[in-house]
């Protein structure tokens, strides 16, 4: 299946560049990670290597991808500019202390932007950023923060008196233990509904992310923005060029059509 998704997806991209009319299936790649864990990559989905992270962040820069910031993507699609070709974003669900031992030195070599989602009530807990990390990446000016809740919880599956802790409460938690604006949300599990993010709209989040929402649902919604999970099989690089041509979310969503 995932050979027969990577041919389809060269095909695509070939004839984009032949300029045929394929661009209104282009989304552009937000990609996900987690942790940057050699060990828990032989075991996890949701864990890369060190090794296979620089790999993939060399070849961005190699290629000359248009690496953007994701408040960046959010205000171009806002202005519905036109957004070019090659365009990715970088995001991380958690605030794992690797994303700072690990993560953050790479993008910084290569000097490429990305966003870090934080579980707030977990900051400074084993195995997480503590509030010293998360203030020297945001001075960084190459790490934007944003929220990941307070606690995890799946935002559709709690009352509604929790919303509001979950939601503005963590946006605000964050601001004063780190001193910067927090702009953007990450939902857990990528769970949302129209109520979930009406909140998040209303607490004055500029944009949110989710996983995906499927086919059926909008590729510009700034509040419910797809991503695609990044994973240990994307070492090989032809498997990481497909996720990043901008036409795999596409692909991935029609394949059992």
């Amino acid at each position: 299946m995932k050979k027969r998704m990577i041919i389809i997806v060269a095909i695509v991209s070939g004839l984009a560049l032949l300029g045929l009319p394929v661009r209104k299936h282009y989304v552009v790649p937000i990609l996900m990670y987690h942790r940057i864990d050699k060990e828990d990559s032989l075991t996890s989905k949701l864990a890369v290597s060190p090794q296979v992270f620089r790999k993939q962040m060399s070849f961005l820069a190699r290629n000359k991808y248009n690496v953007i910031a994701l408040n960046q993507l959010v205000s171009l699609i806002k202005a519905k500019s036109r957004i070019p070709q090659n365009t990715v974003v970088i995001t991380f669900d958690d605030g794992n202390e690797d994303n700072y031992s690990q993560a953050y030195p790479i993008l910084k070599e290569y000097n490429l932007p990305a966003t870090i989602f934080i579980i707030v009530d977990f900051i400074g807990k084993p195995g997480y950023m503590n509030e010293g990390q998360l203030k020297e990446l945001a001075q960084s000016g190459l790490i934007a923060l944003g929220s990941h809740t307070m606690t995890h919880p799946v935002l559709t599956k709690i009352d509604e008196s929790l919303l509001d802790k979950e939601i503005s409460g963590s946006k605000k938690a964050l601001e004063e233990r780190t001193g910067f604006s927090v702009k953007l949300l990450s939902y857990p599990l990528g769970a949302f509904n129209e109520s979930v993010r009406r909140k998040v709209i209303e607490a004055g989040y500029k944009g949110a992310v989710a996983t995906n929402p499927g086919k059926n649902y909008p590729n510009d919604d700034i509040h419910a923005l797809k991503r695609m999970r990044i994973s240990e099989n994307a070492g090989n690089l032809f498997v990481f060029w497909a996720e990043t041509s901008g036409y795999y979310t596409f692909i991935k969503e029609h394949r059992d059509d």
